[in-house]
């Protein structure tokens, strides 16, 4: 397609535009601030015209098949919901190839991840004006954009599996920007838990490759529907599922959250929570509705995962008195309600249009309402450097404009009635009724209605601590009341814009929201257009109901009565402050998961396991057990000797290289931007600077000839099984070495 060359634009831009923030960094950290800036903006405004243009027609496609007969407009709907607006494939990159792709699904959260790393983009400006190694964050943020798009474009498992690998590393360094001993040791779960996940996805991948024999997404249904070894399906999915259920946040892999949010820069939350743990979900959607589409029984995994991840971090989210860890937790706790609404797709089967667009919306709105808390979060730490309820108690009182942002992402995560977080909710919601059946379900149900309530019950104890009670030293509260000119007018755009936003796209459920989701839901192979549901009827509200009924009683009896220290001390004035107490830290610490299971698993018991056949094997110490090395080494050369040779003696006769249809004429789609951009700037030379020595050089011949004289040793060098057993052993000696520096 002529389009294809946008995606590959899109994926590289950040990475070329981070490089850029480095080096102009070194020179002049203003006009680092302001590349930054352009870059996320332009990038932003790529994927509006792309939305624009795409997505509102296919829309409008949509909506013109509906008036029609019922079953031409499931046809005509998943006939224009699923199909791809433009693809791109780079060849021999990583052996495999990238390959991206376009579709409705992809340019709803390339959209969202763009417009959320603008608004933190915009807010780093003044966020980071006092801190140190600010040229490393502006590099690594881009960095992790580009990954992030790669990740979210992605057409096959691979691709997604390579960009995925790279967002974790590179957003590792968000995690340790501080360089604290919290943020360290905080880094350095974030760090192990990613690279298990990695390797253990990475096996996933192998699995699926070996008995489909594809990893294209668009391939995978098919191929699964005509697998016939179930059993080694379903050990890929658990592969699968662990990496990207690591990344998303699912208990029991949820560690990393309550722990990388606190430490990290405020902006870094933000896309943590709102962008990054999406990529696991879009990993799990995949592998769900491709590997297992409408599977009863990996719905109930699916579910089972879901509900304890959805209950598990509202109830953190309770206990924590740390800003950004509550909100945190809350993300669990969010990524819970859209892995019941995953599970709840696998469990309806055809008839699962309520839970995948609850799924969708649900998603989208998580991102926007992070986006808004979290930054809100940042306007607060950067004037008051503290992040526990105790000591920024009050700091909004004075403030109408920060109430009322912070305001409009609490009502809306608590799903109150008339705001985006309600609709998605009252859909998953929905889908349970649907199912219907047995007491499972009904439990379900009830802990879905619980955990809503709890969501409630956290938010409101956040929101009256902020910006109701005054601080127990009143000098403080003066203080704090002082503070008029606590962001400036590029952080009021990004943090008000965020805000007015997130309104608007939950007041036009109908018009904005519903669109939204047909847009989307060809991801999850649904091919009718749903219903439409009545939002605002007595029993949808009733549900929303019950679910802000509780959690007034959990803040009343449980925050207010429970934790809370009733022993306040006394004000320099002799008063006690409005609230009566102080919020406390009741968590048992023997509940923690990580240092009371995972660690001790990991560096202790494993280690100990992994040396018992070396000890019984010294204790034998035959002389023939000093020379297997030797001879495992000998035999190796020799087998990788012969297949190189043979590789090589293919290559040169039965298996001579062949150009490809979607290949250029020479080079690659990197080549011909580098090639092109070069050939610009020397156009431009010879019009200015050296006019009298104009170059003539063509350096998209160039860069092409360069590329494959590198190709053919790469490719050589990449089939041979040395450099297999090379990459495995890295692997595995990096796992290693993390595992020794961690005790």
């Amino acid at each position: 397609m002529k389009e294809s060359w946008i995606l590959a634009f899109l994926v590289l831009y950040p990475f070329a535009g981070g490089l850029l923030c480095w080096l102009s960094g070194r020179k002049k950290e203003t006009v680092r601030d302001y590349l930054a800036d352009f870059v996320t903006v332009s990038e932003f405004l790529v994927m509006a015209a792309l939305a624009v243009r795409w997505g509102s027609a296919a829309v409008q496609s949509a909506a013109g098949a509906a008036v029609q007969d019922a079953a031409g407009a499931a046809a005509r709907s998943a006939a224009g919901l699923s199909e791809s607006f433009a693809e791109c494939f780079i060849p021999r990159i990583c052996g495999f190839g990238l390959y991206f792709t376009l579709d409705g699904f992809r340019l709803i959260y390339g959209t969202v991840a763009a417009l959320m790393w603008m608004m933190a983009t915009i807010l780093s400006r003044e966020y980071f004006a006092h801190h140190r190694n600010r040229n490393r964050f502006y590099l690594f943020l881009l960095l992790t954009f580009g990954a992030t798009m790669g990740v979210f474009l992605s057409a096959d498992l691979y691709t997604t599996f390579i960009f995925f690998e790279i967002m974790s590393f590179t957003s590792y360094v968000w995690v340790a920007q501080e360089e604290d001993d919290a943020s360290l040791r905080a880094a350095e779960t974030y760090l192990g838990v990613a690279v298990i996940g990695g390797l253990v996805m990475l096996m996933g991948i192998f699995l699926v490759y070996h008995e489909l024999g594809t990893l294209q997404i668009a391939d995978l249904l098919e191929a699964a529907k005509n697998c016939e070894n179930k059993g080694l399906l379903y050990a890929a999915g658990g592969c699968l599922l662990f990496g990207f259920g690591a990344k998303a946040g699912a208990f029991p892999l949820h560690i990393w959250l309550p722990k990388a949010h606190p430490v990290a820069p405020a902006p870094a939350s933000a896309l943590l929570s709102g962008i990054l743990t999406k990529t696991g979900i879009y990993g799990i959607l995949v592998i769900s509705c491709s590997l297992f589409l409408h599977d009863g029984a990996w719905g109930k995994l699916i579910l089972a995962i879901g509900v304890l991840t959805m209950f598990g971090g509202a109830v953190l989210a309770v206990f924590s008195i740390n800003l950004k860890r509550t909100l945190a937790c809350s993300s669990m706790s969010q990524i819970g309600f859209i892995l019941v609404g995953v599970g709840m797709q696998c469990l309806l089967g055809e008839e699962n249009a309520l839970a995948v667009h609850g799924t969708l919306l649900h998603m989208i709105n998580h991102s926007l309402i992070k986006l808004v808390l979290f930054l809100a979060a940042g306007v607060i730490f950067m004037n008051t450097h503290a992040l526990d309820l105790n000591k920024i108690r009050g700091y909004g009182r004075k403030k109408p404009l920060l109430h009322l942002i912070f305001l409009i992402g609490a009502l809306t995560i608590a799903g109150v009635p008339g705001l985006g977080g309600y609709v998605s909710k009252t859909l998953l919601h929905e889908s349970i009724l649907e199912y219907g059946g047995g007491w499972i379900i009904k439990a379900v149900e009830y802990v879905f209605l619980f955990s809503g309530g709890l969501t409630a019950a956290y938010m409101t104890k956040l929101y009256v601590a902020v910006f109701v009670e005054k601080n127990e030293d009143l000098s403080l509260q003066e203080a704090y009341d002082r503070n008029t000119r606590y962001m400036n007018g590029a952080s009021t755009f990004a943090l008000a814009g965020s805000a007015v936003l997130l309104l608007v796209w939950g007041l036009f459920p109908y018009r904005i929201m519903d669109p939204v989701a047909r847009l989307g839901q060809g991801l999850m192979h649904l091919a009718q257009p749903g219903e439409t549901v009545a939002y605002f009827s007595l029993k949808n509200l009733s549900g929303a109901a019950v679910s802000l009924i509780i959690g007034g009683l959990v803040y009343c009896l449980v925050i207010r009565g429970l934790l809370m220290r009733r022993n306040a001390p006394k004000t320099q004035a002799g008063k006690t402050p409005l609230g009566g107490g102080r919020y406390i830290d009741a968590w048992p610490a023997w509940l923690d998961l990580e240092e009371q299971i995972y660690r001790p698993l990991l560096l202790k018991v494993l280690p100990a396991l992994c040396a018992l056949p070396f000890h019984a094997a010294a204790m034998l110490r035959p002389i023939w057990f000093r020379y297997i090395p030797w001879l495992a080494g000998v035999f190796c050369r020799g087998l990788d000797s012969l297949l190189d040779s043979i590789i090589v003696g293919l290559r040169k006769t039965v298996y001579r290289d062949s150009r490809l249809p979607q290949e250029l004429r020479e080079g690659n789609v990197v080549t011909l931007m580098i090639g092109t951009l070069l050939n610009g700037f020397q156009r431009l030379g010879n019009h200015t600077w050296n006019r009298k020595h104009p170059g003539q050089k063509d350096y998209v011949h160039l860069c092409a000839l360069k590329y494959d004289g590198l190709r053919e040793s790469n490719t050589i060098i990449g089939r041979s099984l040395s450099f297999g057993l090379l990459l495995a052993v890295a692997g595995l000696l990096l796992t290693l070495i993390y595992l020794i520096i961690s005790t």
